[in-house]
């Protein structure tokens, strides 16, 4: 990316653990800066951060922050992506969106670049980071939508605190030491919701990670079940989903049955998966070889494993695959796409 022109990127969410990734990342990549702005809220205006050996100033996020600024990259939350982003557009800047402001929005792209990278330049303004737990099963059931169609998808995930946030960690971590220690847990974070109730984390799993809706499910399930249709671009598709908060701190989990239109030779699965662009397959059972949470964590790809044909169904297939949700699953994915943009441009 040496012989490219320089952009001025703003990194909205600066301090958050997401936003922090955005801004290693884009110095590992060394994506071609101009002028780096670190926005964020009031709180945090004033703190400085290293970038490449250049201290930056933190600035309070406001409309007028987007001035001059080529791409965006949000990580927020929602909220200040739904009052920011248009603010940003008027200046001419391309956001890209980590939060689920824009993401069903019939307008914006929703897009994971292994997946449909074209979608890209559809764009009006704002592209959109699908939910972590999202983007990873549909970054490895991709190559075998486009090989043997898939009509059927059912999902149980496994997902690590450090999706609900620093706080949400830090709770984890106390609690398990509360635990060990024989002493008594309060629980104040987990799960995220719309009632004061509050469960413990450690050593314990819980089947809910945001809000309810009136169908039974939570807006977790109901992200994946909907982002999965949009982003494969396949309504038809049947998906249904549970996600479950475990006490991991980074990496998510998928276990993930699948029902092909077509017959499949599993080797031959294995081996389209294997050559899936930032996919590494780990499925060997003779040496108890799969994908695990602690060695996904920190590295950029996704890993799929313990795959094999479904003992009912001889069209279906099961597999576990695993990520790291803060940096595949949302500042790894958003820099992708900052760099597709620059590349473009």
């Amino acid at each position: 990316m040496s012989n490219q022109k320089l952009f001025n990127v703003a990194v909205v969410g600066a301090t958050g653990a997401v936003g922090e990734q955005i801004i290693r990342l884009l110095a590992e990549r060394n994506f071609p800066i101009g002028e780096l702005k670190l926005l964020s809220s009031a709180r945090s205006a004033g703190k400085k951060i290293n970038f490449k050996g250049q201290e930056i100033t933190i600035e309070e996020a406001k409309p007028e922050s987007f001035r001059n600024v080529d791409i965006a990259l949000f990580s927020a939350g929602g909220d200040v992506s739904r009052a920011l982003v248009p603010e940003a557009i008027k200046h001419g800047t391309i956001c890209v969106d980590n939060t689920s402001a824009f993401r069903m929005d019939p307008d914006t792209p929703l897009v994971v670049p292994e997946v449909n990278i074209d979608k890209i330049n559809e764009n009006k303004g704002v592209i959109a980071n699908p939910n972590c737990s999202t983007i990873q099963m549909v970054q490895a059931l991709k190559p075998l939508y486009d090989r043997y169609g898939i009509s059927r998808i059912i999902v149980s995930t496994y997902q690590a605190v450090s999706g609900a946030g620093a706080s949400a960690i830090r709770e984890t971590l106390r609690q398990s030491r509360a635990v060990l220690d024989g002493q008594p847990v309060e629980p104040q974070i987990l799960p995220v919701g719309s009632l004061p109730v509050k469960h413990q984390i450690a050593f314990n799993a819980i089947p809910q990670i945001d809000k309810f809706v009136d169908n039974g499910f939570t807006y977790e399930e109901m992200k994946m079940i909907n982002e999965t249709k949009k982003i494969m671009g396949d309504e038809s598709l049947e998906v249904t989903a549970t996600c479950v908060r475990i006490p991991v701190v980074y990496g998510h989990s998928e276990s993930v049955y699948v029902e092909l239109k077509s017959d499949f030779d599993v080797e031959e699965v294995k081996n389209i998966l294997a050559e899936a662009p930032g996919i590494v397959l780990q499925d060997n059972p003779a040496e108890q070889l799969y994908p695990l949470a602690t060695e996904a964590a920190g590295k950029l790809e996704t890993f799929v494993g313990r795959v094999r044909r479904d003992l009912s169904n001889p069209r279906a297939l099961n597999m576990w695959i695993v990520s790291d949700n803060l940096l595949k699953g949302a500042a790894w994915n958003a820099v992708q796409i900052a760099e597709y943009i620059a590349i473009e441009k």
